[in-house]
């Protein structure tokens, strides 16, 4: 709605502008958020720039010039100093309400856009997923969400290192140690992993038998290939568990070996060559990129003529360029140096480059991670912790449940904690994730959100119980006009601008922001206005319209997020 309503401000503003004998573009109107308006321009302030005129004075010249069409959502307009204030009328404000009501799930979503490949997660098979991988996979799944229900076409990949030096390690760890079948699959993987390093680390002749079997894999050694995709196997399917245990789904895993055996990389390494950047450096073959800014070579192939995940990566990333409009990569810190060195080798080569998302690191109190060392927590283990954790809270505030009600709720504040205590902060920020902060119900973190939810669903239900409703009668939403009932729809209404901007910026954090601020202004409205208790039956029914277009658009906003929605807490 709130898009609509930017429509047509800016439809009006253009031709006031135009009317006081200027032209300008729409990026020129310099919109703005504003605690004076529901929108302001700046457009006053480029125009005097560039013409030399007042700009109080221009910017009343233009309100003046400005005619409000019949069904505008535009209420009134109005000059404060050199800005231009817009204020959304009662039309904006009931088609709201209308339209929440009418599209239900699919209110807040996009037109159809172009279809994008999204690539996140992608962490090595040598271990579970820990706290540190957590983050890429919230928000490269968060922002999957957001771009669908934006209108884009999204597949989402798991790239899968089936053939790297630390798949190597586990191959031969596999073969040295015996694997513990009790164990979920991808810690059984990290048991016998942490072990070879110690082994290698003591004895290191021992890293001659990793270098065979990575040349043996490069050469296409049967029983070696099948060794790795065996070891591989037994980590991605716990990783697969772990991912679906916190709501996140790839559409595709694609193994990196593929583009090996397709020859893909060699005739990716043939196509770099035929540019003249590369050269030999101590036996291996590197790209330079000073001309991009990169004074650190690209190294693509070792001295032994073995590629490196990186070859196999830019061949991966041609191959996505053929499948889709844009390609998004989500990556961490570490990655940030290798990715720009990707983007500029793909574009030397003509390939369209991907749009890196870069995420700073997310620790525990405890400390940072290392899967090598064996110093991580587990996301499972983390996962058991924290819905035990929500399981003693559901029980404190509702003993008289049964066991598996209790049990579903733990599982949803649990996961939704986890999720949204990671994708609420800007993914350029680190942060230490406190799993006690993220389940405390007066933080305004999920349980409060998932809260304000149930009690919406709460209010209804007691509704009809008491025949005080039937959501299927006419409402007057005209009858909304308390403070708190109009903050509250157009809060609401902002819902598609929040998806639009976290879609063109690739920022999920705002989605994170704008659910908390929308169970903040439902608060705020159930607190101060009596819904069953009005005595009035048609405001009566308009409040309790109201409530369910909340609930509504607080399901909608929480499901983009990847967090479940409960009608009872």
């Amino acid at each position: 709605m709130f898009l609509e309503l930017k429509a047509q401000a800016t439809s009006i503003l253009k031709e006031a502008i135009r009317k006081v004998g200027f032209e300008v573009e729409d990026s020129e109107l310099q919109f703005e958020t504003s605690p004076h308006a529901d929108l302001a321009s700046r457009a006053a302030f480029r125009l005097a720039g560039i013409h030399k005129q007042n700009p109080k004075e221009l910017a009343s010249r233009i309100v003046s010039a400005i005619e409000i069409p019949d069904g505008s959502y535009i209420g009134k307009v109005s000059a404060a100093g050199p800005y231009i204030n817009f204020f959304a009328g009662r039309h904006y404000l009931d088609r709201t309400v209308t339209s929440v009501r009418g599209e239900k799930e699919k209110f807040g979503c996009g037109a159809p856009k172009d279809r994008i490949l999204l690539e996140h997660t992608s962490a090595n098979p040598n271990g579970p997923l820990h706290v540190g991988h957590i983050r890429n996979s919230i928000i490269g799944d968060t922002l999957a969400r957001i771009l669908r229900r934006a209108g884009y076409d999204v597949e989402v990949q798991y790239y899968v290192n089936d053939m790297g030096r630390q798949i190597a390690v586990v191959s031969w760890a596999c073969e040295r140690f015996e694997l513990d079948l009790f164990r979920k699959s991808d810690s059984a993987i990290a048991d016998v992993y942490i072990k070879a390093n110690v082994e290698l680390d003591k004895t290191p002749e021992y890293i001659k038998e990793i270098d065979a079997l990575m040349e043996k894999v490069e050469t296409g050694d049967v029983r070696t290939i099948e060794r790795f995709d065996k070891a591989v196997s037994l980590a991605v399917e716990g990783i697969k568990e772990t991912l679906l245990r916190l709501n996140v789904v790839h559409d595709k895993f694609v193994s990196e070996s593929h583009f090996l055996k397709s020859g893909a990389v060699h005739d990716i390494v043939e196509r770099i060559k035929a540019t003249g950047r590369t050269k030999m450096d101590k036996g291996a073959l590197v790209v330079d990129l000073s001309d991009y800014g990169y004074e650190k070579t690209l190294v693509i192939q070792r001295s032994n003529g073995t590629s490196l995940y990186t070859t196999r990566d830019l061949a991966y990333h041609e191959w996505k360029a053929e499948q889709a409009d844009r390609i998004i990569d989500v990556f961490g810190a570490d990655h940030k140096l290798i990715s720009g060195q990707l983007r500029a080798t793909l574009n030397s080569i003509g390939i369209k480059e991907p749009e890196v998302v870069i995420f700073e690191f997310v620790s525990l109190p405890e400390g940072s991670m290392s899967t090598r060392r064996g110093q991580f927590i587990s996301a499972d283990d983390l996962f058991d912790r924290v819905t035990k954790a929500a399981f003693e809270q559901v029980e404190t505030r509702r003993p008289e449940t049964s066991a598996e009600f209790k049990k579903q709720v733990a599982e949803m504040v649990g996961v939704g904690a986890v999720r949204y205590d990671i994708v609420r902060v800007s993914p350029e920020k680190s942060t230490v994730f406190n799993w006690k902060e993220a389940l405390d119900f007066e933080k305004q973190g999920a349980p409060y959100i998932q809260y304000s939810h149930a009690r919406a669903c709460s209010i209804l239900e007691k509704a009809k119980e008491e025949a005080a409703w039937n959501p299927a009668e006419e409402i007057n939403p005209s009858l909304l006009i308390e403070d708190s009932e109009i903050d509250l729809i157009k809060k609401m209404a902002t819902f598609d601008s929040v998806i639009d901007l976290g879609a063109r910026e690739l920022k999920p954090h705002v989605l994170a922001i704008y659910a908390r601020e929308l169970a903040d202004a439902f608060n705020q409205f159930y607190r101060f206005v009596p819904v069953i208790a009005a005595e009035d039956e048609n405001v009566r029914a308009a409040r309790l319209a109201l409530v369910d277009c909340a609930r509504i658009v607080l399901a909608n906003s929480l499901d983009t997020l990847g967090i479940g929605a409960p009608e009872s807490m």
